[in-house]
């Protein structure tokens, strides 16, 4: 399997991850592409300093998921 370390994360098989954008505050972006999913296309997942994590695309933000109250 294809395994390469890039200047700001790394390539795995078809996925190729990498630190967009952080800072000070605790805050970074972190980008996915794949043969399905690049110039422009790809996933950004934003992480805060607390945890909380909001994925989104070239469509917009993707919604969390509904949990029924029996997968609580």
């Amino acid at each position: 399997m294809h395994y390469k370390e890039t200047a700001y994360g790394f390539e795995f098989g078809s996925a190729k991850v990498s630190r967009l954008i952080s800072d000070e505050k605790g805050w970074v972006v972190i980008g996915l592409e794949t043969p399905k999913h690049t110039n422009g296309k790809e996933i950004q997942i934003y992480v805060t300093k607390t945890g909380k994590v909001r994925v989104s695309d070239s469509r917009g933000e993707w919604a969390p998921p509904k949990f029924d109250s029996d997968d609580a």
